[in-house]
């Protein structure tokens, strides 16, 4: 679709029509009227309105030029450019592609995001939030996921990985989007399809047990009990 019209005055009749096909677009796509996400300056995607109303507001407010890919209005996914670690990072790149690199997820585990689609358009809004004002090296997702690396890579309890978020807002400027708590930041990892389950593993870091060790009672390496 052409979207030249992004850049013409608000006022010409271009623009107009423009704005109309634009929303007769997403309509077509989304099979919504009550639930689509505002591209305009100041909602950019982050609101869901009806069409009225985000008409209204790309009159008004203008369209968010950095929008490309209308991947919130019914393109496909496969065409969304990066804006994850470092806006200034090439467009080759996967938009979220830092979370497979930091979790080691692969392009299939990408089909396994949460099921409910506005509920994922949200996770995906705040990964084009910067982690706080001016911040131009972490958006609130791609800074979630790495201390959430840290917590599973050492072992972290929920209590020990909320006062580090809550230390963590303090530390950084007034008017950052680091999550407050556990409950938090597992919202918004449930959403992405990022859910975990709780294991028990050999003392001795022999095995964890589960698959063919999940009823075992002692270690098949070391013998060590598994409830001692």
């Amino acid at each position: 679709m052409n979207k030249s019209w992004m850049h013409s005055d608000r006022r010409s009749k271009a623009y107009e029509l423009r704005v109309e096909a634009f929303l007769n677009f997403s309509v077509e796509n989304l099979l919504t009227t009550t639930h689509i996400r505002c591209p305009c300056v100041k909602c950019v995607n982050l609101k869901l309105f009806g069409v009225g109303i985000i008409r209204d507001h790309l009159y008004f407010n203008g369209v968010d030029q950095s929008y490309k890919n209308w991947t919130f209005h019914g393109e496909p996914w496969e065409a969304t450019t990066n804006a994850s670690r470092n806006v200034e990072e090439d467009d080759d790149h996967s938009r979220y592609s830092f979370v497979s690199e930091e979790i080691e997820m692969d392009d299939n585990d990408f089909s396994d995001f949460g099921s409910d689609p506005y509920e994922f358009a949200n996770v995906i809004g705040d990964g084009d939030q910067p982690l706080y004002p001016d911040c131009r090296k972490y958006t609130k997702l791609s800074a979630l996921v790495k201390l959430y690396n840290l917590k599973a890579k050492h072992g972290m309890s929920d209590v020990c990985f909320t006062e580090l978020l809550i230390l963590q807002g303090d530390l950084l400027s007034e008017g950052n989007t680091i999550p407050a708590s556990m409950y938090e930041a597992k919202k918004t990892l449930c959403a992405l399809g990022l859910s975990y389950e709780k294991m028990h593993a050999c003392p001795n870091d022999c095995i964890l047990y589960r698959k063919e060790y999940e009823d075992s009672t002692n270690c098949p390496t070391c013998g060590i009990s598994r409830w001692k």
